[in-house]
């Protein structure tokens, strides 16, 4: 068991489900459970065999319903002198209808790192180091709670793009996901209409703070208001506008 600060690290960037998906090929391999991402390409490359199977079936998936995360206390404490709740992976278990034992929980057979279920001369019975589902230095980002649908319009060309973004992502990393679309994404101001001096004030075009996220930026998502209205969700999708702001004249 090795304490595990699940969700800690706030440099882990989000990441849409349908971008774990593709990652799901021998040579790129990705896995995500109970919310955090992991790059198991590694893993599958050093343990060429049987084992890898299940994993590479998997790759690309959410396989949350394999594990069990159990809370406990850390040694360390925070700022009120109370000790820090850290989360454990561990593998689930279930009662073996045949042996009436506890035994690992594999639904599409034994994996890395599981033992046997039967005393078996290929399997090294010594401490190993951590499980790979226990190894925080294969996630590689979090899976998003909030995905947000916004367009963005580039003024000059007249094109609009409609992406689903991580809402917990700041305008700097959707700008970059906006690259796949325009390499000069930062040779455009990024602007929002909105109210900028209050509730009552004009409307006007205004640039966003990149290390922001949309609504630190005052883009809410009035989605579900917009559903109990009765109004097409469309309506509620947030508008970025792009300016060129590049000076041609400059050699």
């Amino acid at each position: 068991r090795v304490p595990f600060h699940l969700n800690s690290n706030p440099f882990l960037s989000s990441r849409n489900p349908n971008q774990v998906a593709h990652h799901s090929a021998p040579d790129d391999a990705w896995v995500s459970f109970h919310g955090n991402i992991y790059d198991i390409t590694r893993l599958i490359s050093e343990n060429e065999g049987p084992l890898v199977g299940p994993l590479l079936k998997n790759a690309g998936a959410d396989i949350s319903h394999w594990f069990d995360l159990t809370e406990s206390a850390d040694e360390s404490e925070n700022s009120n002198g109370e000790k820090k709740k850290v989360v454990v992976v561990e593998l689930k278990t279930h009662v073996d209808a045949v042996t009436n034992l506890r035994r690992p929980y594999v639904p599409h057979g034994r994996f890395v790192h599981v033992p046997p279920n039967d005393c078996s001369v290929e399997w090294d019975s010594a401490p190993a180091a951590l499980p790979w589902w226990q190894d925080r230095t294969q996630i590689v980002g979090r899976v998003s709670r909030d995905l947000r649908k916004i367009r963005i319009k580039n003024v000059l060309t007249r094109q609009e793009h409609l992406m689903e973004v991580p809402g917990e992502e700041t305008l700097q990393e959707i700008q970059q996901r906006y690259a796949e679309f325009n390499w000069h994404a930062q040779s455009y101001a990024w602007r929002v209409l909105k109210r900028a001096d209050g509730p009552h004030s004009e409307l006007k075009f205004t640039d966003v703070e990149l290390e922001k996220t949309l609504e630190e930026n005052g883009l809410v998502d009035d989605t579900q208001t917009f559903e109990e209205l009765s109004i097409p969700n469309d309506a509620a999708i947030p508008v970025i506008h792009l300016y060129f702001k590049d000076d041609l004249t400059v050699a």
